[in-house]
């Protein structure tokens, strides 16, 4: 049985001690955030109490109240035994939050409740939403407007200050007795909070270097002198003295020489290096000289200025007139799913995570449903069904949002023709003016993405005057699962199906048809798409290459994971994207390599969904083919030199108070086959805050324009599978040169606070 040791009871003047304290805590807090004296922050810091909403019969007052440190909050719980850190999420794992009626179980369970007094918290990973409902409108508007300030504020802090905000929140934590005090046990534990593993005798050296009133506790400014004693990057000011005059102060020429010698910047003049003087020096006075402090050079280091990824890349700055066909489509499958393709849950909120992550085509299979209303679900599976209107509605909301370029809908049609005219409706009255549903020109061609600039078109089958029905095209009939193989057998379907003219009509540029062959001088409508499984896109790749790049410049292709992958694992995008096929759907759900360099190739383009195809992928005359690589304007070859230096705040893998990470970081190169590589650094123990590797990689890149490029660490173990920390993909075409942080993302693909990589690249022409 577990013991609890009750903690000694506080006097009456301790506990209005720890107030006070804590209140000066929350309002520094507060003053860092730029939330000084807001009445939002007060009131969270007060907290209040709330009904958690779960069914129709589970609703439960619990009280919640934001933390201190103004980045966690912590929830009430009835249950035994609960840990003290199972009740407190952070502001960092927050998504979204959403005022009003706007989540599945909010329309389900709380419709009873005025809009006004409903909010739910969106979290970024597959935690349940969490449903609120507040005793007042105030209450309720209060919760939203101080929870989206905080997040955006938070968004808006540079690097050094998310930095600065951390080791103060973890400095906090560690203070057990808050007196605002550090004995040496608790510098002890401060040390394993921030991921690093000292033994005694350095941490007692570095204890009494900072302990200069030798009270043996630090306080105050003893504090912040171990805060800077901690963070000092000796690869920074090694590369700072380089440039810097005996005043230890870089002047406007010296940064000039800098940005050009060592960064590789174009732009690199006297105009450029005053504007980040401008931005990042902290010190007013060495500003007007113009010159830059090491604490100004690190802020430009960790910002988008100094990031590894093209500032110039995170906008729009591709030509976005050509034809829909020349570009690459950020493409979800099955995206109602979120978790496997057998027995998991649908949902809307798949739609809406899938969107704001740059989506531009999802899915959706429809059945007939109950109350001639269709419904959206995996076919003679267990999944859960959603309706088909809640899922446009959603769609509606969060279609542009993220991008204003077109969306797509892919629908695999199994309704009667009773619920294909409902289909129909809804699609009509609820997306309006959005719906696509006549030519936008009168050319022979795909129109552009920015023709088509908040439009949503349909893609699905479409009558001839012929036929009264058309093929069925079943991509569920295809999944090797004997249940599922049961189920069709016993329904006898059938290859035809009966289309409603109202859905027909829909369909304007994105015709389904049978893919039948390449024909090059009999070619398809330029409005005609095929759909492949991976492995029928990965044969036609590998033996007619170049035919599919061909059909690819005036036909969209769509690829499909096989039907084995019932776990809604994922395939390389990679192979697909080399011979231009746009539309390469992948099961968002699921988190992976695959994934990573998924959403790597469409960080470029300002995260719009549509990247331009290289030119040899658009050129009628090309004769490239990635698997017979020849000289031609595709080759371009360049050697790519990775010097890995140090990483920053990388975070625990294993939440328990004393495991440390043993990071390594991994190098990896997905393009052409020829250009696929990787290498690793050695392993550094115990130190996830600020472990040194310096080791040089070198690469031979064939085909860049194709290549992307992955870092990723992680934490080894000897005797089990290797934990992922994190991970950075981007294109090899958007990467920076010179020293460069990377900022890593988590698992989910979110951006974590505060853990980077520092590199060198080099880019150069191969011999």
């Amino acid at each position: 049985m577990q013991c609890f040791v009750r903690a000694p009871k506080l006097s009456k003047s301790e506990e209005i001690i720890l107030l006070e304290e804590s209140r000066k805590v929350a309002a520094l807090n507060g003053k860092r955030l730029g939330l000084q004296d807001d009445n939002d922050l007060k009131f969270l810091l007060r907290g209040s109490h709330l009904l958690k909403v779960k069914s129709n019969s589970w609703r439960r007052e619990r009280f919640y109240k934001l933390q201190e440190d103004c980045k966690t909050i912590w929830q009430e719980s009835k249950k035994m035994l609960r840990s003290p850190e199972s009740q407190l999420f952070s502001i960092e794992d927050i998504q979204d939050v959403r005022a009003g009626h706007k989540t599945e179980g909010m329309e389900k369970y709380a419709k009873d409740v005025p809009e006004q007094r409903c909010f739910s918290i969106i979290f970024k990973d597959r935690k349940k939403n969490l449903d609120l409902i507040a005793s007042s409108d105030m209450d309720a508007n209060h919760w939203v407007a101080g929870l989206g300030k905080i997040i955006a504020k938070t968004n808006s802090m540079s690097q050094r200050q998310k930095l600065q905000h951390w080791i103060h929140a973890c400095l906090r934590k560690a203070d057990k007795n808050k007196d605002n005090k550090m004995s040496f046990k608790e510098l002890k534990n401060f040390l394993k909070e921030v991921n690093i593993q000292v033994d005694d005798n350095y941490a007692r050296q570095i204890f009494e270097q900072c302990d200069t009133s030798q009270t043996d506790t630090l306080e105050d400014d003893e504090i912040e002198a171990f805060y800077k004693l901690l963070t000092e990057r000796e690869e920074i000011d090694a590369l700072f003295s380089r440039y810097s005059d005996a005043e230890q102060v870089m002047s406007l020429d010296n940064l000039v020489r800098f940005l050009r010698e060592e960064q590789r910047e174009e732009d690199a003049g006297p105009e450029t290096a005053r504007s980040l003087i401008e931005r990042y020096e902290p010190d007013e006075t060495i500003k007007t000289e113009p010159a830059m402090t090491k604490d100004g050079f690190l802020m430009y280091l960790l910002s988008d200025d100094g990031n590894v990824f093209d500032k110039a890349h995170r906008q729009v700055h591709q030509d976005m007139t050509k034809p829909l066909s020349h570009y690459f489509v950020s493409s979800s499958h099955n995206t109602y799913l979120m978790e496997d393709q057998l027995t998991g849950p649908s949902s809307m909120e798949a739609y809406i995570r899938a969107l704001t992550k740059g989506c531009r085509c999802v899915e959706l299979d429809c059945w007939d449903g109950p109350n001639s209303e269709p419904v959206i679900y995996h076919g003679y599976t267990l999944t859960s069904k959603i309706l088909f209107c809640d899922v446009i509605k959603a769609i509606k909301n969060y279609a542009f949002k993220t991008s204003p370029y077109p969306i797509i809908l892919s629908l695999e049609n199994h309704c009667s023709l009773e619920q294909q005219k409902m289909m129909a409706h809804h699609m009509q009255t609820i997306l309006q003016d959005m719906l696509l549903l006549a030519p936008v020109n009168s050319n022979k061609c795909l129109p552009s993405p920015e023709e088509l600039k908040g439009k949503i078109l349909v893609k699905g089958k479409k009558l001839t005057s012929e036929a009264e029905d058309v093929s069925d095209e079943d991509e569920a009939a295809e999944m090797e699962d004997e249940s599922v193989k049961i189920q069709i057998e016993s329904n006898g379907t059938s290859d035809k199906l009966k289309l409603a003219k109202e859905l027909s009509d829909m369909v304007v540029y994105c015709k389904s048809v049978s893919f039948e062959g390449f024909d090059e001088f009999n070619p398809r409508p330029f409005n005609e798409m095929s759909s492949f499984t991976e492995g029928k896109a990965l044969k036609l790749s590998q033996e007619t290459g170049t035919s599919f790049i061909h059909h690819n410049i005036k036909q969209l292709s769509r690829i499909y994971p096989a039907g084995w992958r019932t776990d809604s694992s994922n395939y390389n995008p990679v192979d697909m994207w080399n011979v231009g096929c746009q539309i390469v759907a992948l099961n968002f759900q699921t988190k992976g390599t695959e994934m990573d360099i998924y959403q790597g190739r469409f960080q470029e383009n300002g995260f719009c969904g549509y990247v331009l195809k290289p030119d040899f992928l658009r050129d009628p005359n090309s004769k490239f083919n990635p698997k017979a690589i020849t000289e031609g304007p595709w080759r371009t070859r360049k050697k790519f030199q990775v010097k890995v230096i140090s990483g920053q705040q990388l975070p625990k893998v294993n939440k328990s108070k004393n495991s440390i990470v043993d990071p390594r970081v991994i190098v990896e190169i997905y393009g052409v086959q020829r250009d696929n590589d990787k290498k690793q650094t050695r392993v550094i123990d115990n130190n996830g805050f600020n472990p040194k590797w310096n080791e040089t990689f070198e690469f031979d890149i064939d085909i860049p324009k194709l290549a992307l490029v992955r870092f990723m660490v992680e934490d080894f173990d000897a005797s089990t599978k290797n934990d992922f920390i994190g991970q950075f993909t981007a294109p090899f075409t958007s990467l920076k040169q010179g020293y460069r942080h990377i900022h890593l993302l988590t698992k989910n693909g979110d951006l974590y606070p505060s853990a980077t990589l520092f590199v060198h690249i080099s880019i150069l022409d191969a011999q």
